[in-house]
């Protein structure tokens, strides 16, 4: 088909504001898949998505449309998370398309990540149709959701669609804005190819399998490839366009959304915006790809089983290939022994990669406490960056320790500003800003340490604003801060997995709690197990296990009182030597613990 009939679009919005359900009704109209076949979030292909009822991959899809024109188009859709955690899968999708549906919910109204990829789809020069779903609820505020986004795009109210993703009311127009208002793709097939890739996954029978989108020229079958990145030559074995299934084609021109399948058994090889090339004919640069994207967390994942370390390896490597997101190196722990350092975009992205791994590769694994990546700067003017306390020089070498900020734009109703700004100043927050959006809604800026971001505040911001207010971040840079390491000794032996670096001022409380939950989880031994939280050589909290106590005196049914002195005496002498010698094994169920503290 032509390229003046394509329309490479995505949706994108707020989490929970309809888009995986707007895709369910694009899918209906334009008879992609039949009455059997759909289902609700059709497009959310995993299980874990399916169980929490949000997006965590982009999905692209190709659907046939015949507009009310007479002409027939191709329409080349992307579904895209809206969790923050997620926006990597947004920022790339929206390079691959000339158009984004921005979807808000009439309810809720024009909140945190709205306006996050509203931007990224603005900076990407791409056309933006604004919509309010839902509006077959009864608490329905959409007067006042028009106004917020006339206020955040500068549009018209005639500009802006309404409708009910569920019902599909409304729906039918939007697919007419779609042929109308988005742009078709540039194209000129004499150029010699060039195609992005912006997705990929691994099959283990076909090797990495590349989701492309065709800029320049065009892609045959047979036809010999070459990648920017690695500068490797394949054959195109296989290609084709993305429906529910993989669907083979003869050729992609340029403005299509495809697959290609070359035989890459490296899953290294086919890296999320890397550039194809015709082998024979290439192009003289690649296109511009996408940033990197900059881990926020830090946790280590070690295998249960020591022997299945080369499996998580590759496991890991597979999820990469699915998840660009993921960073990971190999480490060592002494408590847990060889494991991988992995970086996270936030603490859902890394919940999510663990579920996966151990559904997707039934792998067993134990997760470390998570860190952020920190800044030390020594006295004699070196610096360097850590995302592992163990990795902590002694306190005597270090000048100063910088902790990672963030810029965090909360929006809220404004009868909850007081209650907000107090969960802010109570993690160590800056204030920057108040800007009101309408006459009930608010925008705080806070400078805030991403460290008091991870474990709880996305939780308790939503409980003091009873499920209203709604977050979004940006990484700001490094800022001196008073840190330290905190380290848990068992039985006087540092176990390195439970290191962590926090604000001197908490550092007695998460000693407190750590060594407080770790009493009720470690087992009993037959002599007393002391658990201490300590920074540098200073204890500051301590826990005791009592030791099981045998009644060695039983059998002294009379006599003289000294013969009892004299058996616990020697039951004591041997508790002593045992405890020099006895070593605590650490469940799996303690590591599981510290990471739930702010549960």
């Amino acid at each position: 088909m032509k390229a003046e009939n394509i329309r490479n679009f995505c949706i994108i919005a707020h989490i929970d504001h309809g888009k995986s359900t707007l895709a369910d009704r694009f899918l209906e109209l334009t008879h992609t898949l039949s009455e059997k076949e759909m289902k609700d979030q059709v497009l959310d292909d995993m299980d874990i998505e399916r169980e929490r009822g949000i997006t965590i991959k982009a999905h692209a899809i190709t659907m046939d449309y015949s507009a009310d024109d007479g002409k027939k188009y191709i329409f080349n859709l992307i579904d895209t998370p809206g969790h923050v955690d997620f926006s990597y899968e947004v920022s790339r999708s929206l390079a691959a398309c000339e158009g984004a549906l921005l979807l808000v919910d009439a309810a809720q109204g024009v909140e945190a990540q709205t306006v996050s990829n509203a931007y990224l789809a603005v900076d990407g020069g791409l056309k933006i149709i604004p919509i309010i779903n839902k509006i077959d609820l009864g608490a329905k505020e959409v007067e006042v959701a028009i106004d917020q986004i006339i206020e955040l795009l500068g549009c018209k109210e005639e500009d802006i669609f309404l409708i009910s993703a569920k019902t599909g009311e409304g729906v039918a127009e939007i697919l007419e804005a779609v042929v109308e208002l988005v742009p078709p793709p540039e194209s000129d097939t004499s150029k010699p190819l060039r195609a992005i890739i912006f997705d990929s996954t691994f099959d283990k029978y076909r090797g990495a399998i590349a989701y492309i989108r065709v800029f320049d020229g065009k892609l045959v079958e047979g036809q010999r490839v070459k990648f920017f990145n690695n500068n490797k030559t394949l054959e195109a074995l296989e290609i084709g366009i993305l429906r529910m299934k993989r669907i083979k084609k003869k050729e992609l021109n340029a403005g299509d959304v495809g697959y290609l399948i070359a035989g890459v058994k490296n899953v290294k090889d086919t890296k999320v915006g890397d550039t194809v090339t015709s082998a024979d004919n290439p192009a003289k640069e690649a296109l511009p790809g996408y940033k990197e994207s900059k881990p926020m967390v830090f946790s280590g994942i070690f295998p249960i089983d020591n022997e299945d370390y080369s499996k998580l390896r590759i496991a890991l490597e597979k999820l990469q290939l699915n998840d660009a997101a993921i960073s990971f190196e190999p480490e060592s722990s002494e408590a847990l022994g060889f494991g991988f350092r992995c970086g996270y975009l936030g603490m859902l992205h890394m919940e999510i990669v663990q579920e996966r791994l151990s559904r997707e590769f039934d792998m067993d694994i134990i997760a470390t406490v998570p860190n952020a990546k920190y800044l030390v700067e020594l006295h004699n003017g070196t610096s360097f960056e850590i995302d592992n306390p163990v990795k902590l020089p002694p306190a005597g070498d270090i000048e100063n320790i910088k902790e990672p900020f963030i810029r965090a734009a909360i929006v809220t109703p404004s009868e909850y500003i007081g209650a907000i700004m107090k969960l802010a100043q109570d993690k160590r927050g800056t204030y920057k800003s108040t800007d009101y959006l309408n006459s009930n809604r608010v925008e705080i800026v806070y400078e805030l340490p991403l460290m008091e971001v991870l474990f709880d505040f996305y939780d308790r911001l939503k409980s003091v604003s009873r499920g209203y207010a709604s977050l979004d971040y940006d990484y700001i840079g490094y800022r001196k801060g008073k840190l330290v390491r905190l380290d848990i000794l068992i039985n006087g032996d540092k176990i390195d997995a439970f290191s962590i670096i926090v604000h001197k001022d908490k550092a007695y409380d998460w000693g407190r709690r750590i060594t407080e939950k770790l009493k009720t989880i470690i087992p009993r031994q037959m002599f007393p197990i002391a658990l201490q939280g300590s920074v540098g050589s200073k204890i500051i909290a301590r826990q005791t296990v009592s030791a099981l106590r045998k009644n060695v005196t039983a059998k002294c049914y009379g006599g003289d009182i000294t013969r009892k002195r004299k058996l616990l005496e020697k039951q004591k002498a041997g508790k002593k030597r045992m405890k020099l010698v006895g070593s605590v094994q650490v469940p799996q169920e303690a590591f599981i613990a510290v990471l739930q503290l702010d549960e």
